[in-house]
């Protein structure tokens, strides 16, 4: 190969490639070296160097090998990954059908809010009972979510679900509904991707991105439309009279349903606060904080 030159104000930088590795005993093939010739010492490396070097490479590899050797390893390794790959794959499709039903029903069937729970809802049971191996994941350590957030998700989702629209007929026609299914199955349609991707070591910036960005606005508009629900049944819990509770007492106190979801409102927009403290901190880590301009 030719050399390459690279010419400074300063000097004239030659890097010559060798034929054949072996070592040079002169820089020039004439003993005498000529004045305006002078070897890079920063770069220079003779024998001895060479030999404490590659010394030094295979030091760090033993050691590296002797660390990995402690690590017990895990024989359920592959069957874990395997798992959680699944499970991701069977939340998105679910969610994606959600979303593409409610898509097409609404914008290009022309459909109505007022049916969106008696289409949806069977799916919308599937993926939310499914949601719970979230928190066992969790729990067993199996992912490193944190276990709260988890808990306050999958627990607040599946009483909206099952409590406030599962038992009152009258919730099940109300357009708040296709707004709760709605920015539910938008949101899991990236994280859940994320996370099947992540569990086989490939990151998609784009994707990414998109999983921790998404839900910056959808999150609040979630908590939002699930607190519109919930104030939306307390007037019918009052006059039904469902879930509340008498206690045998001589001041005959019973326990209001309704008052319970007013406590409840309180707690859903505390576990909002506190998801949302969670995923921001989430997004700082992955995407990280923007780069100051150097003066």
């Amino acid at each position: 190969p030719q050399p390459v030159c690279r010419m400074t104000q300063r000097q004239l930088n030659i890097t010559v490639q060798k034929k054949e590795s072996n070592w040079w005993e002169r820089l020039t093939k004439q003993e005498k070296r000529p004045l305006f010739l002078a070897p890079d010492f920063d770069r220079w490396l003779d024998e001895s160097d060479a030999e404490m070097e590659l010394k030094e490479k295979e030091e760090e590899k033993i050691n590296k090998m002797k660390i990995e050797s402690r690590v017990p390893k895990d024989p359920f390794k592959h069957l874990k990954k395997g798992y959680l790959i699944m499970y991701n794959l069977v939340q998105f499709l679910g969610f994606s059908w959600i979303f593409v039903n409610m898509t097409v029903r609404l914008f290009i069937l022309g459909k109505s809010f007022y049916d969106t729970f008696h289409t949806i809802s069977d799916m919308m049971y599937f993926c939310q009972t499914l949601a719970l191996m979230e928190i066992m994941n969790s729990l067993i350590g199996l992912v490193r979510s944190p276990l709260i957030p988890s808990v306050v998700q999958v627990f607040g989702r599946n009483f909206v679900l099952f409590v406030i629209l599962g038992t009152l007929e009258e919730m099940q026609s109300k357009p708040v509904v296709f707004f709760i299914f709605y920015f539910w199955s938008i949101t899991e349609l990236f994280r859940y991707p994320y996370y099947m991707l992540s569990c086989i070591g490939i990151e998609w910036k784009p994707l990414t991105w998109l999983r921790y960005t998404v839900w910056i606005p959808l999150y609040p508009l979630g908590g939002l439309a699930e607190a519109v629900c919930i104030v939306q049944s307390i007037p019918i819990f009052s006059e039904t009279g469902k879930f509340s509770l008498g206690l045998p007492n001589p001041l005959n106190v019973t326990i209001q349903f309704p008052f319970v979801l007013q406590i409840y409102l309180i707690a859903l927009f505390l576990g909002v606060f506190v998801n949302f403290r969670h995923l921001y901190k989430q997004r700082k880590q992955h995407l990280g904080p923007k780069k100051r301009k150097m003066k």
